[in-house]
């Protein structure tokens, strides 16, 4: 797989990576030169998530009709590598919180069997409106996996107004940079139980440092909606491709302009 990853990007003039731990991996693995390699997170829709989506009939639902209740939410496909076993565990240290699930996949049914006798809702796909309101309608949302290449979900959650706990791993500390923990959502070191677990209990107790950060993560994700994310692939991304492919048509260009200059003194 390396061989043709290094044959593909070898060629290119620019590769561009989701997030800083997807470049280090192209770099150990020697694919392309370090400095042909450019960061450009995917834009996040900011206008579909939104806190104005927020709404009580879907925060009923999520919560299997105990919407007074603390919701903690996840969005994303079941699968075991997104580590939501370790969801189980942080949920029997949070009495009188409930969780739901957006989205399926191969891992639901052992989940559902997983989290037996839990305060838990699995809603499936939800698509459009349903989608957005589902986000904006939760308290928090949590994120354990530790093998995102740069977890979009968490910027959507972000950008409807509600703070991530997210696992400090993969392209998770893109979205949520050291100096930001705290600030627009909380990062936890990963397969950390207490520290999960005392994270998103000092959102559940805490109102107005749950809004707050909410409104901060909103703020920050603005800044990665698709029109910036445009803006940057045409106004540097696409300058840095043509300025390298200059270069490289230079490069073969040079043997020829010197044999010429031999012949013709």
């Amino acid at each position: 797989m390396w061989l043709i990853i290094k044959f593909l990007h070898g060629a290119a003039d620019l590769t561009l990576v989701p997030s800083t731990s997807i470049r280090h991996d192209l770099e150990a693995a020697g694919a392309c030169a370090a400095n042909k390699i450019r960061i450009w997170n995917k834009g996040v829709d900011s206008e579909r998530f939104h806190p104005r989506y927020r709404n009580h009939e879907m925060r009923v639902k999520l919560s299997d009709g105990e919407p007074e209740k603390p919701l903690i939410i996840h969005v994303g496909r079941l699968g075991v590598e997104k580590n939501l076993d370790f969801l189980k565990r942080v949920m029997e240290r949070l009495p009188g919180s409930r969780i739901a699930f957006v989205g399926d996949g191969p891992y639901r049914s052992e989940l559902e069997k997983i989290f037996e006798g839990l305060p838990v809702v699995f809603t499936g796909m939800l698509q459009d409106e349903e989608l957005s309101g589902a986000y904006a309608s939760g308290d928090i949302f949590v994120m354990p996996s530790e093998s995102e290449t740069l977890g979009f979900v968490v910027m959507e959650a972000m950008c409807s107004g509600v703070p991530a706990v997210a696992a400090r791993a993969g392209g998770i500390v893109d979205i949520i940079p050291d100096e930001q923990d705290g600030q627009t959502s909380f990062l936890f070191s990963p397969g950390d139980i207490d520290d999960c677990v005392m994270k998103i209990q000092r959102l559940i107790s805490d109102k107005e440092l749950r809004e707050d950060m909410g409104k901060a993560a909103r703020r920050e994700m603005e800044k990665y909606d698709w029109r910036e994310a445009t803006r940057m692939i045409r106004d540097e991304q696409y300058e840095a491709a043509i300025w390298f492919w200059r270069e490289k048509q230079a490069q073969h260009l040079r043997p020829i302009k010197l044999l010429i200059k031999r012949l013709l003194p």
